[in-house]
């Protein structure tokens, strides 16, 4: 029977203690209804795992006795970086989701001319808390022990004068080349991709000339969403682990 994963931000050791509090201590007692005596697994995004134990459970309160330390990585060896223009609600956090669970190790919510969403600068950091637990969420449900890092929002023409390594691909139903057709090896790759209205014209010539090649994934035009997950698939098949 698989285990119940819950994320700690806290140091880890073994034949400690600790106390769960909060929405993770509802979670165990209220909805899984787990009991004294019961095992779960606890990480804290360093890397690895820890055998545990439900010692105590008293309102929204779970004492947890940690067990033996477990050197295991479920993490890709490719180096990914998701660079995403901002969608609206409920996509934007499909994105984040899948992007965790696919293995993505970075990404990037990016703010371009045709996003719908516009943000002040506190609800760009309640929108990064937002997206920062729905990644806990996916590596508690996906088995991974180290946390994809989530940047704040960043304007695109940022994000371009930034530079990078590795392959830089930007997703384009123009693109001239399909994501299989990349030069290898790859060991490190950022794909950006646009938001519900796609980039502009500009937009994309700006990526053009910051370093970034034209991919396509197919003859049909793909929401936001789906295209981030169909790259992300792809990406780590071809270069990846899947």
């Amino acid at each position: 029977m698989r285990l119940t994963r819950v994320y700690l931000d806290a140091p880890l050791e073994a034949g400690g203690r600790v106390a769960l509090t909060g929405s993770a201590a509802r979670h165990l007692t209220r909805v899984l209804r787990l009991r004294p005596g019961q095992a779960l697994t606890l990480f804290n995004g360093g890397g690895g795992e820890y055998a545990a134990t439900i010692e105590a459970a008293h309102g929204e309160k779970v004492a947890v006795a940690v067990g033996e330390a477990q050197a295991i990585e479920r993490e890709s060896p490719l180096a990914l970086t998701l660079a995403q223009g901002v969608s609206r609600g409920e996509r934007m956090d499909l994105v984040v989701q899948k992007a965790t669970e696919l293995g993505a190790s970075s990404i990037v919510p990016l703010l371009t001319e045709r996003s719908v969403v516009r943000l002040s600068a506190p609800q760009a950091a309640r929108k990064l808390e937002h997206w920062c637990a729905i990644a806990v969420s996916a590596c508690e449900q996906s088995g991974r022990n180290r946390l994809p890092k989530v940047l704040p929002p960043l304007p695109l023409a940022d994000f371009l004068r930034q530079g990078g390594s590795g392959s830089r691909l930007l997703l384009s139903p123009t693109g001239s080349i399909r994501i299989q057709d990349v030069p290898t090896p790859v060991s490190s790759v950022t794909v950006l991709i646009g938001p519900e209205g796609g980039l502009t014209d500009a937009e994309q010539s700006a990526a053009l000339a910051a370093g970034f090649t034209g991919v396509r994934l197919g003859p049909r035009i793909l929401r936001t969403e789906t295209a981030a997950i169909a790259a992300l698939t792809v990406l780590q098949r071809e270069f990846g682990d899947l």
